[in-house]
């Protein structure tokens, strides 16, 4: 194999370009009166949804991307969402930001840090993309991080509050922190303020290298206020979105992606962040992959499927943790692993028809609808277009903002 693999060929590069303007287009529907919504199958808002927090913040990010990407019509539509998560999402009351709005109003009042994160990275995407009051907005945003989510003591997150920040939920979960990681290495990028990755380091070395290390790379999910492991958290409900029982290989590959960016950003990284990631990415598809083909959502504390639904995130992921893997390292087996799984999506998931990726499949691979409704968004296969074309970099934005793509 050549050293840089399908990475390295042009006419690759350009079928990834081909598939972001592909994406960006079907986006353009998710554009409402206030933010974003929830995608249908179609690409139109799906009709009597919620405006959850993090669809407007993703397509805000995702569209900040595409700006930077020099396409027309991102900028405004970028715009459009920094002001919506500025106003419309925002307790003025109270301070922090809505989880959710339906016909306008906030419907869903607490406070989360899984919502916040994104809030985080996608004003740190249009602050990188100069976009008007992003970085102002962004500022905001990390004080009432640091404020009401960051611990100390803890170099983690909390979880969630009631409206009024009185009431905090008494868990811990590798999920929302996962995505602080990702958020602070954007708003690292875009304030140039270091000390955001020293606190992604920190997340990291709790819930990877202390955790998952002791777990065989296999990324514990559920804990409780004092960080115990809650192994059978969510037992009944093994198909859940955001809390699924058990072990989600897809985060294995998600966090193995962004301690590589982690490791890029770090002006002296520690040595145990390329070998977490290469860890993490071998379990995730010795557990995850599954004859026909595609990752099962969840498994058990063993290895062992729990929920075989092939959901298009994982696969998304995937992709970005093999080349970014294949970057750091230059070993073939992280191309094969990239080709093998874009093979997969091209054949499964990327729909010719409709557009956009179909979320979410069977164990026959047939397009199911059960853990989603809809296509809801483009941030995860978004990315996967543009992390083989990126070097290695805290962030997306960041690295767009450093030069051309390869």
């Amino acid at each position: 194999m050549s050293a840089a693999g399908w990475r390295g060929l042009p006419s690759h590069r350009a079928w990834l370009e081909a598939e972001a303007r592909s994406l960006f287009d079907f986006a353009r529907g998710a554009r409402v009166e206030r933010g974003f919504g929830w995608l249908d199958d179609h690409g139109k808002v799906l009709a009597g949804q919620s405006q959850p927090l993090w669809i407007t913040a993703r397509f805000t990010h995702v569209f900040g991307l595409a700006n930077l990407l020099g396409y027309p019509g991102a900028g405004p539509l970028c715009d459009h969402g920094v002001r919506t998560l500025l106003d419309d999402y925002v307790d003025v009351e109270r301070g922090g930001w809505f989880a959710e709005l339906r016909d306008g109003r906030p419907s869903r009042p607490e406070k989360e840090a899984y919502s916040h994160a994104f809030v985080v990275l996608a004003l740190s995407t249009a602050t990188v993309a100069g976009r008007p009051s992003a970085r102002e907005g962004l500022r905001r945003t990390l004080e009432l991080v640091e404020q009401r989510f960051w611990r100390e003591d803890e170099g983690a997150c909390c979880e969630a509050y009631d409206a009024a920040w009185i009431l905090s939920e008494p868990y811990r979960g590798a999920n929302a922190n996962m995505h602080m990681v990702e958020s602070f290495l954007a708003a690292a990028d875009a304030l140039d303020r270091p000390h955001w990755a020293q606190r992604a380091l920190r997340i990291a070395e709790r819930i990877i290298n202390r955790v998952a290390r002791a777990a065989d790379w296999r990324v514990v999910e559920h804990f409780d206020a004092h960080w115990t492991p809650l192994p059978d958290c969510n037992s009944d409900v093994p198909d859940h979105p955001f809390r699924p029982f058990g072990v989600t290989p897809g985060h294995g590959l998600e966090w193995s992606r962004l301690l590589l960016g982690l490791r890029a950003q770090l002006a002296e990284p520690p040595t145990w962040l390329l070998e977490a990631a290469q860890g993490l990415f071998d379990r995730a598809v010795t557990d995850g992959w599954a004859e026909p083909g595609g990752f099962v959502y969840t498994t058990d504390h063993q290895g062992k499927a729990v929920t075989d639904r092939r959901l298009h995130w994982v696969v998304t992921e995937a992709i970005g943790a093999a080349a970014a893997l294949h970057e750091a390292t230059g070993k073939d087996v992280y191309e094969i692993w990239y080709r093998r799984i874009w093979d997969f999506a091209a054949q499964h998931l990327i729909d010719r028809v409709l557009g956009g990726w179909r979320h979410e499949l069977d164990a026959h691979l047939t397009p199911v609808e059960g853990t989603w409704s809809g296509k809801p968004d483009i941030y995860h296969a978004f990315q996967s277009v543009l992390i083989p074309r990126l070097p290695l970099a805290g962030s997306l934005a960041g690295a767009l903002a450093g030069g051309p793509l390869r």
